[in-house]
């Protein structure tokens, strides 16, 4: 039958089965492959909290989400265009994502009357009319590998393990894919058993095949390469670019890197991808808790070392003392909080950015540490070369917040020169004559930083209080009220590091869109499809938390009203009404996923009405 090709402009596909179907892998590979064509990719890969949850139930879904095209894409996409579901389970929690007439390839063999059972179904959707709004294809794939398979001396459950791979065969070949970077990566994989290796190529070539050969898939989706700035590009996660920060704010201040951390999910990737660069001089430590992480790195700083912590959740309220000491001894330290979902362990896998407040006050005493927060996955390494420069100039610990969703979703990445990105210069304290340990700069109030086994620059260091300018240990209460007042007014002075707010959009009108975080791309989404409406909607997007922009407070006086969707129940919120006296509208969202741009368009759309806003 002849085939039809359809181009596309961007396209969503969704993998998802059971948590040990291979749907991150089948998702990773698809993502790198569509990046290698010279698509702009978003991905978000989405599985159970815990780490193998009972097969075939709705909490035991596993799936990875790519979002594909010739333009910007933004987000990993609010509706799938295609899902490729292993189960009845994973269909039951992904349908309600899948576009009206959106095309879904399902194996067959996962729905059977236990999976049906397990899933809730009281019948079988792909027999009783329900998918009447879709494409269906439904294949016995578990069969389809086993017919492959049948020369291969393996057991049967690894034959049924390469179930994943004919699925993406069948996905390269329906969105017209090249086979060779799988092919690449599988014999590279299991280039040391041949026959595991023979095995899942096989599968997957037979999977692009059956696509092929079949009688009734006949259209093809054809998604042309973007028109990128000439460059390098890679596809990179949020977790792998805050590590290749860390590295390069290393390399630029030629200092050498120091992580100290305990692993958590899903902040402990960092840990491993910064462990793959010890030939840059980089030392790690997978320490035995929090506590130890931290505090690691605080002595890996007074030794003359940039140092960084990493945690999230109920990670960050372990480190919270150690913090504490940071602030006290005036030393640069990077602490990296990949937010997700709480309280307690809360939801471990799933993102949120409920952190903010614990980030800004979260602290015994007066202990003010400057905040940033990153918007996109290639956004986590511009943001951490920013907050291991601010640590140094200023002296002082910083948090970066970034959160699952951008942290394990990928994009891509043109990679920099080194010449590209911002100076941070170190002058280490050497002059006998004139140091003192709390002598700062007058213009930033940074003291000085003295490495230990410098002659002539011993001082005392610890969680005691410090006399000002000596730095001996000292209780008059005169003096604590001014060392408190000039760490905070350090902190204060950042914001001439910070550059001002532009908006998007009109200076002054009706609504001001506020964002932080990784709502940056669905709030861009939104408005860009509010605007064909010809709606007018401003927008501001937060990088800097503490201190805030220098004009944020003006651009917000230009507005009747602001609207601030965040992942959480409205502490951005709470933040700006405290500072700015005036009322904020907040779009809260705490469902362990992020918003879809529609739900923030329809809540614009909310309030433009109710003042009788049309156009």
């Amino acid at each position: 039958m002849e085939q039809q090709f359809v181009e596309v402009e961007k396209a969503v596909i969704r993998f998802a089965g059971d948590s040990g179907d291979g749907m991150q892998l089948t998702g990773t590979q698809f993502s790198d492959t569509s990046a290698e064509m010279g698509n702009i990719v978003n991905t978000f890969p989405d599985y159970p909290s815990e780490i193998r949850a009972p097969e075939g139930t709705l909490y035991g879904v596993s799936a990875y989400q790519i979002h594909f095209g010739a333009t910007n894409t933004n987000t990993p996409g609010d509706k799938i265009d295609v899902l490729v579901a292993m189960n009845a389970a994973s269909l039951k929690v992904n349908l309600k994502d899948v576009k009206k007439h959106g095309i879904l390839l399902l194996n067959k063999a996962g729905f059977k009357d236990k999976n049906l059972k397990l899933a809730k179904y009281e019948s079988n959707p792909i027999e009783d009319g329900s998918l009447k709004g879709y494409q269906v294809f439904a294949y016995d794939i578990n069969e389809q590998v086993r017919r492959v398979l049948e020369d291969f001396d393996l057991p049967p459950k690894m034959i049924d393990r390469t179930k994943n791979l004919f699925a993406l065969g069948l996905a390269y070949w329906l969105f017209d894919r090249p086979l060779e970077p799988t092919q690449n990566w599988l014999n590279k994989k299991f280039g040391k058993d041949e026959k595991i290796r023979d095995a899942n190529l096989k599968v997957f070539k037979a999977g692009y095949n059956f696509g092929a050969m079949g009688q009734d898939l006949a259209v093809r989706y054809i998604v042309r390469p973007a028109d990128l700035r000439k460059g390098i590009y890679r596809n990179i996660t949020g977790n792998n670019a805050v590590a290749l920060g860390l590295a390069v704010a290393a390399q630029k201040a030629e200092l050498p890197l120091f992580l100290g951390s305990y692993p958590i999910t899903p902040a402990t990737e960092i840990l491993h991808f910064i462990s793959g660069y010890k030939q840059y001089g980089v030392k790690h430590m997978q320490m035995e808790d929090e506590i130890a992480g931290i505090t690691s790195a605080i002595g890996a700083s007074y030794g003359g070392a940039l140092a960084a912590t990493t945690t999230s959740g109920p990670g960050l309220s372990l480190k919270v003392e150690a913090m504490g000491l940071a602030v006290m001894l005036e030393l640069p330290l990077v602490v990296v909080d990949v937010q997700r979902a709480g309280p307690s362990t809360g939801l471990p896998t799933k993102p949120e950015q409920s952190d903010l407040l614990m980030a800004l006050w979260g602290r015994h005493g007066e202990a003010p540490i400057p905040v940033l927060a990153a918007s996109t996955a290639t956004d986590c390494f511009d943001m951490t070369i920013e907050a291991a420069r601010i640590a140094i100039k200023y002296m002082t610990p910083v948090i970066l917040l970034t959160d699952g969703y951008i942290a394990q979703g990928s994009e891509a990445w043109k990679v920099p020169t080194l010449d590209e990105l911002p100076d941070i210069s170190i002058k280490f304290a050497t002059d006998k004559e004139t140091y003192a340990p709390y002598k700062r700069d007058p213009e930033t109030l940074a003291r000085p930083w003295a490495v230990p086994g410098t002659p002539g620059l011993e001082h005392r260091i610890g969680g005691l209080e410090k006399d000002n300018i000596t730095g001996l240990v000292s209780h008059d209460p005169l003096n604590h009220q001014r060392m408190c007042e000039i760490r905070a007014e350090k902190v204060e002075r950042i914001v001439q590091d910070i550059p001002d707010l532009v908006v998007d959009g009109d200076e002054s009108g009706e609504l001001l869109l506020v964002t932080w975080g990784s709502t940056w791309g669905s709030a861009r989404n939104a408005l860009a499809s509010l605007r064909e409406k010809d709606l007018k909607i401003s927008h501001v997007h937060l990088k800097y938390l503490n201190p805030l922009p220098a004009n944020l407070g003006d651009i917000m006086s230009n507005f009747k009203k602001i609207l601030v969707p965040e992942l959480n129940l409205g502490q951005l919120k709470i933040l700006l009404q405290y500072k700015y006296m005036r009322p904020i509208i907040g779009l809260n969202k705490v469902q362990g996923n992020t918003f879809t741009a529609e739900e923030i368009a329809n809540k614009i759309e909310e309030i433009l009405l109710s003042e009788g806003v049309s156009k």
